[in-house]
């Protein structure tokens, strides 16, 4: 088996973005003309509990059943198809290699030298490997982005969308994929985030994962266990609700009228918390940067009602909630209004939506 397993693939304008979390599936579809894009289809599909744990698929078939749902609400016709491992499974790291090399070449020497980078037998592994450019420090040699996870994961995702009639065609890394998605937020960053120093923070059912952009390239990740379950966790302890109610009544908006009084501004402050927290490691580990220029939050937590204005009063920061569709047509079989509401927790499936329209390699 080759060493490379398009952790880095794209380039093919048939495909669709789909996010597996913890809670949900969300399917993006997009198209282009010109240099204007286009959502032609979209959905979300929640997953019965515990159908992934720890960002493994624990039910394959329960999973491949919400992903078949979801293609089918969509209506979308594609079966190519674009999915993500979490960061925590993947080891990547820049290394140089000489410039000269092909890439053949390069593919030869890092299966040579895989045990200095890897700490996994090589067959255990998905290897792919990016080359981003010559080094700054010697022209001579390139720097080039090594990405290796274990087979399990990616064998898992791959699994569940054969199941559901899919063919995987692309399995990136959820923080690539933010970073791929940052491109629809230039028109909410200051200066279209040149020069600028943008935290991104995309907060899910069970993790958040904090990238940090400076001039529009990473420089931080980190991921981190908190997320909306601890609110709907408060909602059931506090209302006597099962998960299910808790969680219907969350997403409907049907909850007493004391929530926004007694539950919600608790869990608000929490999240500011852990923002702050995150933010705090990054100026520990990246001495170089004193500040941050704007938090751009994205996610399901997004969705609350003025959750913007309450981060940026608590962290002293300028914060917007992400909108990555909001320089785009919608096509009317993805509901525009319904996908205006949700747009803040579809940035990974945006990203991963994107990897359509890589270039392809020479």
């Amino acid at each position: 088996m080759a060493i490379k397993q398009s952790l880095f693939g794209g380039g093919d304008q048939h495909l669709i973005g789909l996010d597996i979390s913890s809670s949900s599936v969300k399917l993006l579809e997009l198209t282009r003309k010109g240099e204007r894009f286009h959502v032609e289809s979209y959905a979300v599909e929640p997953l019965p509990p515990n159908a992934v744990s720890d960002k493994q698929i624990a039910e394959p078939k329960l999973v491949a059943d919400a992903i078949s749902r979801a293609v089918n609400r969509a209506g979308t016709r594609t079966r190519q198809a674009s999915v993500a491992v979490s960061g925590a499974a993947v080891i990547s790291k820049i290394i140089e290699m000489p410039a000269s090399l092909t890439e053949d070449e390069l593919e030869e020497q890092i299966r040579a030298e895989a045990d200095q980078y890897i700490p996994y037998p090589i067959d255990e592994v998905n290897v792919d490997f990016e080359v981003l450019g010559k080094n700054a420090k010697n022209s001579e040699m390139a720097d080039v982005l090594l990405a290796a996870c274990r087979k399990e994961f990616v064998d898992q995702r791959c699994a569940a969308l054969e199941l559901a009639g899919l063919k995987p065609k692309v399995v990136d890394i959820e923080t690539y994929a933010l970073e791929n998605a940052s491109v629809f937020l230039q028109h909410q960053m200051p200066d279209g985030g040149r020069g600028r120093t943008i935290a991104i923070v995309d907060i899910g059912a069970h993790t958040t994962s904090v990238l940090v952009l400076h001039d529009g390239h990473t420089v931080y990740t980190r991921d981190q266990g908190f997320g909306g379950r601890q609110l709907t966790e408060e909602v059931m302890r506090h209302y006597g609700m099962s998960f299910d109610e808790a969680t219907k009544a969350k997403s409907s908006g049907s909850l007493p009228e004391d929530y926004a009084s007694e539950v919600l501004p608790n869990f608000v402050a929490d999240m500011g918390q852990q923002i702050d927290r995150s933010l705090q490691f990054f100026f520990s580990a990246m001495t170089q940067y004193t500040h941050i220029d704007q938090i751009i939050l994205a996610g399901g937590c997004a969705q609350i009602e003025g959750i913007d204005a309450q981060i940026q009063e608590r962290l002293q920061i300028p914060t917007v909630v992400a909108k990555p569709f909001a320089q785009m047509s919608v096509s009317s079989r993805a509901k525009p209004a319904v996908l205006a509401r949700e747009e803040a927790s579809l940035l990974i499936a945006c990203g991963l939506a994107f990897r359509a329209f890589d270039e392809p390699k020479t």
